[in-house]
């Protein structure tokens, strides 16, 4: 085994059968191994025969941060020394992983480094999403350009974070109680509380989708959509992350009028309004209490 080895692994709940042949023939030949942990949702076999993948059925879906974890686990007991972390609607553009390992080799030789995360497009926008600075009253986003290659940042998302095995050993895997939103999100802020640094890289591109649809609002914005379900997990996993010591104050205070408004958006302007309000209360509530896990509406 070469010096660094990359062990992909891709987490699936219910996926479409050539999405997920795409994101894995997309990323396959990039890493040495891949991992498709499935959360007990189809049998996956047939639509990754000939992909040279391993899958993982869990016999319950035990959310998005313990799926992640199983494939981390598998790696490390592979003895990789970095996990390529994808969701099943991410593909990774050919040279991605090279690049992510190039620059994570560069940046390491001179600070800590957590990880390091491609940009990335959602195939409906026309740019790159930015990578983000916390601040306030708002946040500094930050876009990769041939000038600026490498980008300092304060959380990536987990599609197409590279992490060493050595950093998750010393920080910790994901956060299994969220379940599913902001997991990626808690683990940058509890890296970044060790003295870790995180790093978007120009030359790694994935294309990867943002929410579930986008609906127009006044004045023409687009609104991210989210069903009532996972309505539940922003809200609840928010207040759950405003509790911990390890979150920048900062980020709770330019993030509080924001939960606000999301509140607000989605029992005013987005349907269906009543459920909507319903499980982004109990969400509220369940943060408030300290619940961890799955949705108990």
């Amino acid at each position: 085994m070469t010096d660094t080895s990359v062990c992909a692994v891709l987490v699936t709940f219910h996926p479409d059968d050539d999405m997920i042949r795409q994101a894995v023939a997309a990323v396959r030949a990039q890493v040495a191994e891949l991992v498709v942990v499935d959360n007990a949702s189809v049998d996956l076999a047939d639509a990754l025969a000939g992909l040279d993948a391993v899958l993982l059925t869990q016999e319950t879906n035990g959310g998005l941060a313990a799926a992640q974890n199983v494939g981390i686990d598998w790696a490390r007991a592979h003895r990789h020394t970095h996990v390529l972390i994808l969701d099943q609607d991410s593909l990774a553009a050919p040279g991605m992983v090279d690049a992510l390992l190039s620059n994570w080799r560069e940046l390491a030789a001179v600070t800590k480094v957590a990880a390091v995360g491609p940009r990335f497009r959602d195939p409906r926008d026309e740019r790159d999403a930015p990578f983000v600075q916390v601040g306030f009253p708002r946040n500094r986003k930050l876009w990769c350009e041939p000038a600026n290659p490498q980008v300092a940042c304060d959380f990536l998302i987990s599609s197409g974070a590279l992490i060493p095995l050595a950093v998750l050993d010393d920080v910790g895997g994901m956060d299994e109680g969220l379940f599913i939103d902001n997991v990626d999100l808690e683990w940058s802020f509890r890296a970044r509380s060790r003295g870790y640094e995180l790093f978007g890289v120009y030359a790694a591109r994935m294309q990867h989708r943002l929410g579930e649809d986008r609906q127009p609002l006044l004045g023409g914005r687009q609104q991210v959509v989210h069903g009532p379900q996972r309505l539940y997990f922003i809200m609840r996993n928010r207040v759950s992350l405003y509790r911990r010591q390890h979150t920048p104050r900062v980020w709770i205070a330019q993030d509080l009028p924001r939960v606000a408004l999301k509140f607000l958006i989605f029992t005013v302007l987005v349907g269906p309004r009543l459920h909507n309000a319903r499980y982004m209360f109990q969400g509220l509530l369940d943060g408030a209490r300290g619940r961890s896990g799955g949705c108990p509406l």
